[in-house]
C-alpha cells in the first residue's frame, strides 16, 4: 500500500471517528492499533507498546502533574479573590476598568498556574457578576474573560508549552522564555482594545454614579495581594531563567510556594489537598493517554512514509516559503475549531517540524507561532474550550450564541498578535537568546 493511499485513509478515518464524538485518545489509539495490524500484522503491535514505555520514561513529562498540582492548589488558596479586590480599587476609574483589571489578573494567573481552565472559571465566578452588576456589556465582559484566560497557553509555566517542547524535542526552558513577550503583547492588545472601545462607546462599561475612588492608602494596602503571586512567579520563572533549576525542578518549587501561599491564606487543609490531588490526577491522566495514543498514531503515519510524502509534496510545490508557513498556520486554525490543542500539537508537530526546518525557519520561533495558533483554538467556535468553561458560570439567560459573538473581536486581536510575531521574529527570540548568553 503506497504512502499516498495510507495518508488518505488515515486522514479520513481520523475525521470520521472524531465526528462520532469519541474521546481523542480512543480515536487515535484505535486507529493506531487498526492500521498497525492491517499493514504489518499483530506482531507489530509492539510499536504502541514502545510508545507507552517511551512516554512513561520521559522526565520532561514529569513537570506536567507538578504544574497542574500547583495550579489547582493556587485556585483554591484565596489568592485570586484578593487579587481581584485589589484590581477593583486600582482600575475603578479607568475606561472599562473592571475588564482591564480582569486582563491584568489573567496575566498574573497565567504566570502563576499555566492552566487555562483555572483563569476562565475563576474570573467567570468573580469578575463576570461584578461587571454585569455595573451594567457592562455582557459581550465585552465575556470576551474579556475568555481571551484573558487563554494567556495561560503562552505565558509560562504553561502545560501546553511542555507538551509542545516534549513533542518537538526542544528545550522547555527556551520555549517558556520565548512565550513571555508574545503573551504580554497579546495582553497589551486586549487592554488597549478595551480602553479604546469604551472611550468610543462609554455605554459598554459605564462608571457607576455611586462609586467613589479609593484613597491612595487603601490602594497601596491592597497591593499586599501581589506579594505572594510575585514570589511564586519569581521562584518558578527566575529559577529557570538564571539556570538555577530545570523546568521540572522549578515545578516542584512552584508546588512548595503554592502550599505556602495556601497556608498563609489559611486555606490549607486535608480536604483541599485531596481535591487538588484528584483534579491533578484527572488532568494528567487525560494528557498522558492522549500523548500515548497520538505518538502511536504518528509513528504508524511516519513508518508508512506519510511524513516523507508531505515533505516531498512541499518541495515539489516550489511555492514561497511564507505561503507554506501561512498554509500550515491556517491548518492549525481550522483544526482548532474541532480538536483540543494537545491533540493538535501531538498530531501536527511531528509532521510540520521537518517542513519548517527544510524551509529554513527558526524552530523556536515557529513553536511560539504554533502556540499562538493553539491559543486561538481555545476561543474559536464552535468547540473552543473556554467558551464552554464560561457557559458553565454565566447566567442562564445568556445563550451560547452570545458567547460566540463576544469572542470575535478577540480572535481578530490574536490574529494581529500572530502577524506581529511572524513579521518580527526578534520579538520572540530576543529573550531566549539573552537567557543563553547569560548562561
Amino acid at each position: 500500500m503506497n504512502s499516498e493511499l495510507v495518508l488518505g485513509l488515515m486522514f479520513l478515518s481520523l475525521v470520521g471517528l472524531l465526528l462520532t464524538g469519541l474521546p481523542l485518545a480512543f480515536v487515535l489509539g484505535s486507529l493506531a492499533v487498526f492500521f498497525t495490524m492491517t499493514l504489518w500484522g499483530s506482531s507489530a503491535l509492539v510499536i504502541p507498546v514502545l510508545q507507552i514505555f517511551d512516554t512513561m520514561r520521559s522526565e520532561m513529562l514529569l513537570a506536567i502533574p507538578l504544574y497542574v498540582l500547583m495550579a489547582t492548589i493556587l485556585q483554591r488558596s484565596g489568592i485570586i479573590e484578593a487579587l481581584y479586590r485589589a484590581m477593583e480599587l486600582w482600575f475603578v476609574r479607568v475606561p472599562g476598568g473592571l475588564a482591564v483589571g480582569t486582563i491584568v489578573i489573567c496575566t498574573i494567573m497565567a504566570a502563576m498556574t499555566g492552566i487555562v481552565g483555572a483563569a476562565v472559571a475563576a474570573m467567570g465566578i468573580l469578575a463576570l457578576p461584578s461587571m454585569l452588576r455595573r451594567r457592562y456589556s455582557p459581550e465585552l465582559a465575556m470576551g474579556t474573560i475568555c481571551a484573558g484566560g487563554t494567556l495561560g497557553i503562552l505565558i509560562p509555566p504553561s502545560v501546553i508549552t511542555i507538551v509542545y517542547a516534549v513533542t518537538a524535542q526542544t528545550s522547555i526552558g527556551q520555549m517558556f522564555i520565548g512565550g513571555i513577550v508574545p503573551g504580554l503583547l497579546l495582553s497589551t492588545l486586549y487592554t488597549l482594545y478595551i480602553i479604546i472601545r469604551v472611550k468610543l462607546n462609554p455605554k459598554l462599561a459605564p462608571v457607576a454614579e455611586h462609586s467613589t475612588e479609593a484613597s491612595l492608602l487603601q490602594r497601596l494596602a491592597s497591593l499586599r495581594a501581589l506579594v505572594l503571586p510575585a514570589l511564586i512567579i519569581v521562584g518558578v520563572l527566575g529559577s529557570i531563567y538564571f539556570g538555577i533549576a530545570t523546568p521540572t525542578e522549578a515545578a516542584a518549587i512552584g508546588v512548595a510556594a503554592a502550599l505556602l501561599s495556601a497556608a498563609l491564606q489559611r486555606q490549607l487543609s486535608v480536604s483541599m489537598l485531596g481535591e487538588a490531588a484528584w483534579q491533578t490526577l484527572k488532568v494528567s491522566a487525560m494528557i498522558l493517554w492522549i500523548t500515548i495514543a497520538a505518538k502511536s498514531f504518528v509513528a504508524i503515519f511516519t513508518g508508512t512514509g506519510g511524513a516523507d510524502f508531505l515533505l516531498q509534496f512541499i518541495r515539489d510545490l516550489e511555492a514561497n516559503r511564507w505561503v507554506v508557513l501561512m498554509a500550515m498556520l491556517g491548518i492549525l486554525f481550522f483544526l482548532g475549531m474541532f480538536l483540543d490543542e494537545i491533540g493538535i500539537i501531538l498530531l501536527c508537530v511531528p509532521v510540520f517540524l521537518p517542513i519548517v526546518t527544510f524551509l529554513g525557519f527558526d524552530t523556536l520561533w515557529f513553536g511560539i507561532l504554533f502556540l499562538v495558533s493553539a491559543q486561538m483554538a481555545y476561543i474559536t467556535p464552535p468547540f473552543g474550550y473556554t467558551l464552554f468553561y464560561l457557559k458553565g458560570v454565566v447566567p442562564k439567560e445568556i445563550g451560547m450564541e452570545r458567547i460566540y459573538l463576544s469572542i470575535i473581536p478577540f480572535i481578530l486581536l490574536q490574529m494581529l498578535g500572530l502577524l506581529i510575531c511572524a513579521l518580527w521574529p526578534d520579538l520572540v527570540l530576543w529573550l531566549p537568546r539573552t537567557m543563553i548568553e547569560l548562561r
